[in-house]
């Protein structure tokens, strides 16, 4: 992969407040897979102390569409279209980590897919997955 491209997606990164807001990361970037981490703060946790479900879908979600990202011209972004989410396990783990892939690569659609990840010290536990359909649209 290019690093204009690997560059071009640090900087659509940087522009989310979202990710901002939650402590996320881009912490590995690949043609068709995206790894995006987040600490798990007080701020994003449920009633329970794990970290809130609204957390591991955000950078799931992210994570697949930057894999998307990948994928597709210089000239387009992507929009989720949809994306469904299964919750395995509690989110409890100092950070998350998401693993974005790209399952279908296409020019009107990207199927695509994430799996998250609670890690604690050498602990980690898959504790979601999720599968979308990206839309590629004009920058």
């Amino acid at each position: 992969m290019k690093d204009e491209a690997k560059q071009r997606i640090r900087e659509s990164f940087d522009a989310q407040s979202m990710m901002a807001t939650l402590g996320a990361q881009l912490t590995g970037i690949a043609t068709g897979e995206v790894i995006i981490t987040a600490p798990v703060l007080p701020g994003s946790r449920q009633q329970q102390g794990y970290g809130h479900a609204g957390l591991t879908f955000s950078i799931g979600d992210s994570a697949a569409g930057y894999a998307a990202l990948t994928t597709i011209p210089e000239n387009m972004e992507v929009l989720t279209a949809e994306m469904k989410i299964n919750l395995l396990a509690p989110a409890g783990g100092d950070f998350l980590r998401a693993t974005g892939r790209v399952i279908k690569p296409g020019r009107r659609l990207v199927v695509v897919a994430a799996d998250v990840h609670a890690v604690t010290g050498d602990e980690d536990v898959l504790i979601a997955v999720l599968q979308g359909t990206m839309v590629p649209v004009p920058r």
